[in-house]
Protein backbone atom coordinates (compact mmCIF):
# COMPACT_ATOMS: atom_id res chain seq x y z
CA UNK A 1 0.00 0.00 0.00
CA UNK A 2 1.36 3.03 -0.77
CA UNK A 3 0.58 5.98 1.80
CA UNK A 4 1.08 10.07 0.63
CA UNK A 5 0.41 13.22 2.97
CA UNK A 6 0.75 15.90 0.50
CA UNK A 7 -1.63 17.11 -2.67
CA UNK A 8 1.32 16.38 -5.50
CA UNK A 9 2.98 13.22 -4.81
CA UNK A 10 -0.66 11.45 -4.43
CA UNK A 11 -1.50 13.89 -8.16
CA UNK A 12 1.38 12.46 -9.18
CA UNK A 13 1.43 9.54 -8.51
CA UNK A 14 -2.55 9.22 -9.67
CA UNK A 15 -1.71 11.14 -13.38
CA UNK A 16 -0.02 7.75 -14.15
CA UNK A 17 -2.69 5.47 -13.87
CA UNK A 18 -5.10 8.13 -15.31
CA UNK A 19 -3.25 8.48 -18.31
CA UNK A 20 -3.34 4.15 -18.67
CA UNK A 21 -7.38 4.37 -18.45
CA UNK A 22 -7.31 2.58 -14.81
CA UNK A 23 -10.67 3.05 -13.24
CA UNK A 24 -10.33 4.68 -9.44
CA UNK A 25 -12.54 3.65 -6.49
CA UNK A 26 -12.20 6.20 -3.93
CA UNK A 27 -13.03 6.04 -0.35
CA UNK A 28 -12.96 9.09 1.92
CA UNK A 29 -12.93 8.77 5.58
CA UNK A 30 -12.03 10.58 8.83
CA UNK A 31 -10.40 7.67 10.11
CA UNK A 32 -10.76 5.57 13.53
CA UNK A 33 -11.64 2.87 11.28
CA UNK A 34 -13.84 -0.13 11.61
CA UNK A 35 -15.54 -2.98 9.76
CA UNK A 36 -18.26 -0.37 7.99
CA UNK A 37 -14.91 1.53 6.25
CA UNK A 38 -13.55 -1.52 5.35
CA UNK A 39 -16.48 -2.95 3.51
CA UNK A 40 -16.27 0.22 1.12
CA UNK A 41 -13.43 -0.40 0.87
CA UNK A 42 -13.49 -4.25 -0.33
CA UNK A 43 -16.93 -3.15 -2.50
CA UNK A 44 -14.14 -0.63 -4.09
CA UNK A 45 -11.66 -3.13 -4.67
CA UNK A 46 -13.88 -5.16 -6.62
CA UNK A 47 -15.45 -2.34 -9.05
CA UNK A 48 -12.03 -0.68 -9.88
CA UNK A 49 -8.68 -1.23 -11.24
CA UNK A 50 -7.18 1.05 -8.08
CA UNK A 51 -8.67 2.27 -4.23
CA UNK A 52 -7.44 5.47 -2.60
CA UNK A 53 -8.97 6.05 1.10
CA UNK A 54 -8.28 9.31 2.41
CA UNK A 55 -8.04 9.85 5.96
CA UNK A 56 -8.60 13.63 7.34
CA UNK A 57 -10.31 15.09 10.50
CA UNK A 58 -12.37 17.71 8.39
CA UNK A 59 -12.19 21.02 10.97
CA UNK A 60 -14.71 22.79 8.47
CA UNK A 61 -17.66 19.94 9.02
CA UNK A 62 -17.40 20.27 13.21
CA UNK A 63 -20.26 22.60 14.45
CA UNK A 64 -19.05 21.52 17.97
CA UNK A 65 -15.08 22.18 18.94
CA UNK A 66 -15.51 19.71 21.82
CA UNK A 67 -16.65 16.91 19.46
CA UNK A 68 -13.04 17.97 16.56
CA UNK A 69 -11.19 17.87 20.09
CA UNK A 70 -12.49 14.39 20.85
CA UNK A 71 -12.87 13.32 17.48
CA UNK A 72 -10.85 9.79 17.54
CA UNK A 73 -7.34 10.04 15.96
CA UNK A 74 -5.86 6.33 15.46
CA UNK A 75 -3.87 6.82 12.09
CA UNK A 76 -1.15 4.37 12.67
CA UNK A 77 -3.87 1.56 13.96
CA UNK A 78 -6.19 2.53 10.79
CA UNK A 79 -3.07 1.99 8.21
CA UNK A 80 -2.18 -1.43 9.82
CA UNK A 81 -6.14 -2.24 9.12
CA UNK A 82 -6.05 -0.66 5.55
CA UNK A 83 -2.94 -3.17 4.93
CA UNK A 84 -5.66 -6.30 5.79
CA UNK A 85 -8.00 -5.04 2.90
CA UNK A 86 -7.27 -4.36 -0.24
CA UNK A 87 -6.82 -0.41 -0.37
CA UNK A 88 -3.69 0.38 -2.73
CA UNK A 89 -3.39 3.90 -1.59
CA UNK A 90 -3.61 5.74 1.67
CA UNK A 91 -4.01 9.83 1.64
CA UNK A 92 -3.10 11.08 4.69
CA UNK A 93 -2.71 15.34 4.52
CA UNK A 94 -2.49 17.23 7.45
CA UNK A 95 -5.33 20.81 7.29
CA UNK A 96 -2.48 22.73 6.12
CA UNK A 97 -1.96 20.89 3.15
CA UNK A 98 -5.78 19.97 2.41
CA UNK A 99 -6.15 24.27 3.09
CA UNK A 100 -3.60 26.24 2.49
CA UNK A 101 -3.93 29.79 3.33
CA UNK A 102 -3.24 31.67 -0.06
CA UNK A 103 -6.11 29.39 -1.44
CA UNK A 104 -9.73 30.45 -1.34
CA UNK A 105 -12.36 27.46 -1.20
CA UNK A 106 -15.37 28.86 -1.03
CA UNK A 107 -18.76 27.08 -0.69
CA UNK A 108 -20.30 26.15 -4.11
CA UNK A 109 -23.60 28.16 -4.93
CA UNK A 110 -25.45 24.81 -5.46
CA UNK A 111 -29.80 24.23 -4.87
CA UNK A 112 -29.80 21.18 -2.62
CA UNK A 113 -33.45 21.67 -2.96
CA UNK A 114 -34.26 22.05 0.88
CA UNK A 115 -32.27 18.78 1.55
CA UNK A 116 -29.40 20.49 3.65
CA UNK A 117 -32.02 22.33 6.19
CA UNK A 118 -33.74 19.42 7.88
CA UNK A 119 -32.58 17.09 10.26
CA UNK A 120 -28.59 17.07 10.12
CA UNK A 121 -28.59 20.31 8.36
CA UNK A 122 -31.19 21.95 11.44
CA UNK A 123 -29.39 20.51 14.54
CA UNK A 124 -25.35 21.01 13.36
CA UNK A 125 -25.36 24.63 11.34
CA UNK A 126 -22.25 24.44 9.03
CA UNK A 127 -21.82 20.43 8.97
CA UNK A 128 -23.19 20.22 5.20
CA UNK A 129 -20.64 23.39 4.21
CA UNK A 130 -17.85 21.62 5.32
CA UNK A 131 -18.57 18.45 4.59
CA UNK A 132 -19.33 19.61 0.67
CA UNK A 133 -15.98 21.90 0.47
CA UNK A 134 -13.84 18.86 1.88
CA UNK A 135 -15.74 16.37 -0.61
CA UNK A 136 -15.35 18.74 -3.46
CA UNK A 137 -11.38 19.39 -2.27
CA UNK A 138 -10.88 15.62 -2.42
CA UNK A 139 -12.60 14.51 -5.79
CA UNK A 140 -10.71 17.55 -7.54
CA UNK A 141 -7.42 16.02 -5.87
CA UNK A 142 -7.98 12.19 -6.50
CA UNK A 143 -10.33 12.58 -9.53
CA UNK A 144 -12.15 9.19 -9.25
CA UNK A 145 -14.09 6.89 -11.27
CA UNK A 146 -16.65 5.73 -8.50
CA UNK A 147 -16.49 6.62 -4.87
CA UNK A 148 -17.91 4.95 -1.83
CA UNK A 149 -20.22 6.37 0.76
CA UNK A 150 -22.04 4.40 3.78
CA UNK A 151 -25.81 4.99 4.34
CA UNK A 152 -25.94 5.54 8.06
CA UNK A 153 -25.22 8.88 6.85
CA UNK A 154 -28.03 8.78 4.73
CA UNK A 155 -28.50 12.35 4.02
CA UNK A 156 -24.43 13.26 3.88
CA UNK A 157 -25.18 10.44 0.50
CA UNK A 158 -27.90 12.83 -1.02
CA UNK A 159 -26.01 16.02 -0.02
CA UNK A 160 -22.89 14.38 -1.83
CA UNK A 161 -25.22 12.81 -5.28
CA UNK A 162 -26.73 16.79 -5.18
CA UNK A 163 -23.17 18.29 -5.07
CA UNK A 164 -22.02 15.63 -7.82
CA UNK A 165 -24.88 15.92 -10.12
CA UNK A 166 -25.31 20.21 -9.50
CA UNK A 167 -21.33 21.01 -10.89
CA UNK A 168 -21.46 18.14 -12.87
CA UNK A 169 -18.59 16.18 -11.57
CA UNK A 170 -17.33 12.58 -13.64
CA UNK A 171 -17.61 10.88 -10.91
CA UNK A 172 -20.51 8.18 -9.81
CA UNK A 173 -21.89 8.27 -6.22
CA UNK A 174 -22.05 4.73 -4.59
CA UNK A 175 -24.47 4.27 -1.52
CA UNK A 176 -23.29 1.07 0.57
CA UNK A 177 -25.96 -0.90 3.34
CA UNK A 178 -25.55 -0.12 7.22
CA UNK A 179 -22.91 -2.26 8.54
CA UNK A 180 -24.22 -2.93 12.26
CA UNK A 181 -22.20 -4.89 15.25
CA UNK A 182 -23.70 -8.01 16.53
CA UNK A 183 -26.54 -6.25 18.39
CA UNK A 184 -27.54 -4.07 15.17
CA UNK A 185 -25.77 -0.88 16.85
CA UNK A 186 -25.05 0.92 13.21
CA UNK A 187 -20.43 0.91 13.24
CA UNK A 188 -19.56 4.28 13.99
CA UNK A 189 -16.05 5.70 14.79
CA UNK A 190 -17.66 7.48 17.61
CA UNK A 191 -18.88 4.45 19.44
CA UNK A 192 -15.47 3.96 20.61
CA UNK A 193 -15.69 6.79 22.96
CA UNK A 194 -18.78 5.41 24.49
CA UNK A 195 -18.31 3.65 28.23
CA UNK A 196 -19.22 0.10 29.09
CA UNK A 197 -23.32 0.95 30.07
CA UNK A 198 -23.45 3.30 27.73
CA UNK A 199 -22.25 1.00 24.59
CA UNK A 200 -24.89 -1.54 25.77
CA UNK A 201 -27.52 0.80 26.18
CA UNK A 202 -26.77 2.10 22.72
CA UNK A 203 -28.53 -1.25 21.25
CA UNK A 204 -31.95 0.02 21.90
CA UNK A 205 -31.69 2.45 19.31
CA UNK A 206 -31.54 0.04 16.40
CA UNK A 207 -34.61 -2.41 17.96
CA UNK A 208 -36.65 0.46 18.40
CA UNK A 209 -36.18 1.49 14.50
CA UNK A 210 -36.88 -2.33 13.77
CA UNK A 211 -40.33 -2.41 16.27
CA UNK A 212 -40.94 1.00 14.28
CA UNK A 213 -40.33 -0.83 11.15
CA UNK A 214 -42.74 -3.87 11.84
CA UNK A 215 -45.37 -1.64 13.05
CA UNK A 216 -45.89 1.20 10.57
CA UNK A 217 -48.99 -0.35 9.24
CA UNK A 218 -50.59 0.31 12.68
CA UNK A 219 -50.25 3.88 13.29
CA UNK A 220 -49.85 7.06 11.36
CA UNK A 221 -46.38 8.76 11.16
CA UNK A 222 -47.06 11.21 14.19
CA UNK A 223 -47.93 8.53 16.61
CA UNK A 224 -44.47 6.52 15.54
CA UNK A 225 -42.47 8.91 15.95
CA UNK A 226 -43.88 9.92 19.23
CA UNK A 227 -43.51 6.31 20.46
CA UNK A 228 -39.79 6.27 18.85
CA UNK A 229 -38.91 9.34 21.00
CA UNK A 230 -40.65 7.90 23.84
CA UNK A 231 -39.01 4.74 24.20
CA UNK A 232 -35.91 5.72 23.58
CA UNK A 233 -36.31 8.88 26.02
CA UNK A 234 -37.06 6.54 28.73
CA UNK A 235 -33.33 4.82 28.98
CA UNK A 236 -31.52 7.01 31.29
CA UNK A 237 -28.95 6.58 29.52
CA UNK A 238 -30.41 7.97 26.14
CA UNK A 239 -31.88 11.63 24.85
CA UNK A 240 -33.14 12.16 21.57
CA UNK A 241 -32.37 14.93 19.47
CA UNK A 242 -34.75 14.20 16.56
CA UNK A 243 -36.84 11.89 15.04
CA UNK A 244 -37.88 12.04 11.39
CA UNK A 245 -39.89 10.05 8.83
CA UNK A 246 -39.10 11.11 5.25
CA UNK A 247 -38.94 10.57 2.14
CA UNK A 248 -36.04 8.88 0.95
CA UNK A 249 -35.08 10.53 -2.34
CA UNK A 250 -36.32 14.08 -0.94
CA UNK A 251 -35.65 13.90 2.63
CA UNK A 252 -38.75 16.10 2.95
CA UNK A 253 -40.84 14.95 5.83
CA UNK A 254 -44.22 13.30 5.53
CA UNK A 255 -47.05 13.39 7.30
CA UNK A 256 -49.01 10.92 6.44
CA UNK A 257 -47.70 7.60 4.54
CA UNK A 258 -49.37 7.96 1.63
CA UNK A 259 -47.29 11.12 0.69
CA UNK A 260 -44.15 8.43 -0.04
CA UNK A 261 -44.07 5.09 -1.36
CA UNK A 262 -40.23 5.06 -0.01
CA UNK A 263 -39.80 6.08 3.30
CA UNK A 264 -36.95 6.22 5.74
CA UNK A 265 -37.28 6.78 9.74
CA UNK A 266 -33.91 8.63 10.68
CA UNK A 267 -33.10 9.45 14.70
CA UNK A 268 -30.20 11.49 16.07
CA UNK A 269 -29.79 10.12 19.85
CA UNK A 270 -27.22 11.19 22.56
CA UNK A 271 -25.54 8.44 24.50
CA UNK A 272 -24.31 10.05 27.06
CA UNK A 273 -22.48 12.74 25.44
CA UNK A 274 -22.04 11.09 22.34
CA UNK A 275 -24.28 11.94 19.28
CA UNK A 276 -25.15 8.65 17.22
CA UNK A 277 -27.60 8.73 14.28
CA UNK A 278 -29.30 5.62 12.21
CA UNK A 279 -32.08 4.90 10.10
CA UNK A 280 -33.88 2.43 8.48
CA UNK A 281 -35.82 2.06 5.21
CA UNK A 282 -39.80 2.01 6.31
Amino acid sequence: MQVFSTVRELTEFLDTLMKAEKRIGFVPTMGALHSGHLSLIEKSSSENDITVCSIFVNPTQFNNPSDLANYPRTLERDTTLLQTVACDVLFAPSVAEMYPKDEVFSFQNIDFKGIDSVMEGKYRKGHFTGVVQVVKRLFDIVIPTNAYFGEKDYQQLAIIRRMVQSLNLPVKIIGCAIVREFDGLAMSSRNARLSEKERENAALIYKTLLVAKQNVQKTTVEELKKWVTEVLNTNTFLRVEYVEVADSATLLSIDEWQQSSSRRLFVAVFVGEIRLIDNIVL
